[in-house]
């Protein structure tokens, strides 16, 4: 009996052993995390960065855009009036000119002598018709012993000299007139181009070529073209006031003059189906420069209470384009949309989306409908949006 006790210990101390491996095993042990696993289900996909922004009613102006040539609002090519040589060029190349200085003097010694003949000839009339008056007068006195065709010859006389002196008044001016075209001025205030006479050049009014060009700066003109189904449009924009149009560089990048639309063509261009239009700038930087190449933009009305997101959320496909929002539970939706307008960066959206939505705007590649997304504002600054689309 004594012998039997050790025995049963180690059998109860064998089975206690057995069955604290059996629950590590259980609980702590491969099959634990097996099971645990298989509680949990497959691992979480990560969510995708994006940034977002929201659809906004604001009014969008509604631009047409072309391109055009800057005009003077005046150009004219100085030419002379009479014959002579060049004593004096009286501007410099590129100068800004106003009306009434003087460009060039031609030699008036020539001129000058005319003019001095017509009043020599005036003063010489004048004093014939001195003496025939005093003789009329000493025929009306005489009376009787006088003809009356002797008096009447006289008065003849006298009313021919009065008719000379009008005669040489006329001279006077037309020399005068002569002398003063000498002095070459000019007729506007612009800018001089390039001198086309040197002094000692001989001149004269019967060629074509002028002494200079003189083109008007101030104000400037920009002459562009617009589809003619836009003519409607811009006639009924019209009757409200004249419509703003913005000058740009060729690349659009930079704004150089705002002005108004001053003339619509009066016939649309058959070959091209554009119309010609004329634009006005003040021009008191002299940003816009005649023969100049320009961008332009004219504002043709303006939308009101207009749905509208970044351009950047207008994504493109086979079937149209769409739109990635952001739902509640920051989940990525698909809508199909439909865009207007597209002008500087945003874009009107007529149907799809509806104000107080958040569209995504930069990330779009790494997601598809239904992904888990972490939003963030977009941002107008290009580093941060740069920074945001790498991610």
């Amino acid at each position: 009996m004594k012998k039997s006790r050790p025995i049963l210990w180690i059998l109860i101390i064998a089975a206690v052993a057995g069955g604290g491996y059996y629950g590590w095993q259980r609980f702590s042990g491969p099959e634990a995390g097996k099971a645990q696993t298989a509680q949990k289900g497959p691992p979480r996909a990560p969510a995708v960065p994006v940034s977002i922004a929201p659809v906004q009613k604001a009014d969008f102006p509604v631009y047409l855009t072309g391109l055009g040539t800057v005009a003077g609002f005046n150009t004219v090519q100085v030419r002379t009036r009479v014959d002579g040589q060049i004593d004096k060029v009286a501007f410099t190349e590129g100068q800004m000119v106003n009306q009434g200085d003087l460009l060039v003097e031609i030699d008036p010694r020539p001129f000058q002598a005319a003019l001095d003949q017509a009043k020599a000839k005036k003063a010489q009339d004048e004093a014939n018709i001195a003496n025939a008056n005093l003789d009329l007068q000493r025929y009306t006195k005489l009376g009787e012993f006088a003809t009356r065709q002797q008096t009447d010859t006289q008065r003849s006389t006298v009313a021919q000299l009065t008719a000379q002196i009008a005669a040489d008044d006329a001279a006077i001016s037309n020399a005068q007139t002569q002398l003063d075209y000498t002095q070459v001025k000019s007729p506007i205030t612009g800018v001089a181009g390039l001198r086309q006479v040197d002094i000692g050049n001989i001149v004269n009014a019967s060629t074509q070529t002028g002494v200079v060009t003189i083109a008007q700066v101030e104000p400037i003109t920009v002459i562009f073209t617009a589809p003619e189904d836009q003519l409607p449009y811009i006639s009924e924009g019209q009757k409200t006031g004249a419509l703003k149009v913005i000058a740009l560089t060729t690349d659009g990048k930079k704004t150089l003059a705002e002005g108004k639309l001053a003339v619509i063509n009066n016939q649309v261009d058959t070959t091209s189906g554009t119309i010609r239009l004329k634009a006005v700038f003040d021009n008191k930087e002299h940003t816009l420069w005649p023969g100049q190449s320009v961008s332009t933009r004219l504002l043709v009305r303006t939308l009101k209470d207009a749905t509208v997101i970044p351009d950047d959320g207008v994504l493109h496909s086979t079937s149209g384009l769409y739109a990635y929002t952001v739902s509640q539970d920051n989940k990525a939706e698909v809508r199909k949309i439909k865009v207007n307008y597209s002008i500087d960066g945003r874009s009107v959206v007529d149907e799809g989306l509806t104000p107080g939505q958040q569209v995504i705007t930069g990330g779009q590649y790494k997601v598809q409908p239904g992904s888990l997304v972490s939003t963030a504002v977009a941002s107008s600054d290009p580093v941060q949006k740069s920074k945001v689309q790498q991610e």
